[in-house]
């Protein structure tokens, strides 16, 4: 029998074997005691995934799982890749229900308060701690659906004062295929709901490296449903952006793209809106919504590293030292590590505050669908008088 100290709250592991059958079996053997009620994971989109659901099922029989695809992986040891991660919760701090959204095209709020409302009722039957001042939601989407604003804006809608983050579940990188997994499977163009009531003190948070610039551009032309913008100020998309980033249109890349992104202001804030591609036409593939009329800002990146430990401290100066932070960092801010060669630096980092996670194909947070930034829920200790 496993002695398992009430105060450490989640358990966290990661497996780099390929063979789903045996990743899932280091997951069950690091993860497993006698209060285990709950499993999150995330995982490299390489795994044959049906392979991978059977052999989760089946090593962890009894326990609920929810999860999905990445691109990337945040493991207790940093940024890795073709790897899983996972997290697994203790039932006396935590009760946890959970929803599919299956299909996304019809998900209106008619569907959203139901779901939320079952979903809080069945943490109440078994709540650790009072519901309205002690719940969060983390929502996990397929990040190839197009659907995220409309889904997190019914979502926050119905969920009124529940603070809720997330991310886009990615595939490596490739832009083809996505998946979140409930109920024993892997689905496409669907949305998981992980409705989350705690005895432990929790922030939810979110963070980038980028500041605006003068410069600004105004969507004349957009296809709103594809994310495409055809014209910008009136002309081809593409030739102004080239013209704004001093490069020329055939050079534009995913390297250009991470560094100079563009942005929409809301009640003074500016929310991330990245570009995925160059089309042949010469508009603009966007992994966020965008449409006729909206004003874009040209952004500039400050230090990432910087920005990245600026929030860790003060996450730490608001809520103590975190004993765990589940972190969804989009793949463009992993990108631009990369290609500064400053991964090692940022793993450090997350790894000494206790960060795991996953690389995103695009963040959640109240409602909003963003890019470029880190978003998550930091846990504090459970204080020493109430461990029991």
């Amino acid at each position: 029998m496993i002695t398992y100290p009430i105060e450490q709250g989640i358990v966290t592991a990661a497996s780099r074997q390929p063979d789903a059958h045996l990743a899932a079996a280091e997951l069950a053997q690091a993860l497993w005691h006698d209060h285990l009620g709950f499993v999150l994971f995330f995982c490299s989109a390489e795994y044959d995934l049906t392979s991978l659901a059977d052999a989760l099922e089946s090593h962890f029989p009894s326990t609920p799982l929810s999860g999905c695809t990445t691109a990337g992986e945040i493991t207790p040891l940093g940024y890795d890749r073709s790897s899983i991660v996972a997290m697994g919760f203790d039932h006396r701090l935590f009760a946890i229900e959970v929803a599919l959204i299956d299909d996304l095209n019809h998900f209106e709020l008619a569907k959203a308060q139901p779901l939320v409302d079952t979903l809080l009722e069945r943490c109440r039957r078994q709540a650790v701690a009072p519901i309205n001042e002690h719940c969060f939601a983390l929502t996990l989407l397929d990040g190839l659906s197009s659907r995220e604003e409309q889904v997190l804006a019914t979502l926050d809608a119905a969920l009124g004062r529940i603070p809720s983050f997330g991310g886009s579940a990615g595939d490596d990188n490739h832009l083809t295929h996505t998946h979140v997994y409930s109920a024993g499977r892997f689905h496409t163009r669907a949305a998981v709901v992980v409705m989350i009531n705690t005895r432990l003190p929790f922030e939810v948070f979110s963070t980038h490296h980028l500041v605006p610039l003068t410069h600004k551009l105004v969507v004349t032309d957009a296809d709103r449903e594809q994310r495409r913008v055809i014209e910008l100020n009136g002309l081809p998309a593409a030739h102004v952006y080239a013209e704004l980033v001093g490069s020329a249109p055939e050079q534009l890349n995913a390297a250009v793209f991470a560094r100079h992104p563009l942005a929409v202001r809301i009640g003074g804030q500016h929310y991330i809106r990245s570009i995925q591609r160059v089309n042949a036409d010469q508009s603009l593939s966007f992994y966020c919504a965008v449409e006729n009329g909206i004003v874009l800002t040209a952004m500039q990146s400050t230090p990432l590293l910087e920005n990245l430990q600026s929030m860790l401290a003060g996450v730490t100066a608001r809520l103590g030292a975190p004993s765990i932070i589940i972190g969804c960092d989009c793949f463009l801010r992993r990108m631009e590590l990369e290609a500064l060669a400053h991964v090692d630096q940022a793993s450090q980092l997350l790894r000494q505050a206790g960060v795991v996670g996953f690389n995103t194909y695009g963040e959640q947070l109240h409602g909003m669908h963003v890019n470029q930034t880190f978003t998550g829920v930091a846990f504090g200790s459970l204080p020493v008088n109430n461990r029991q």
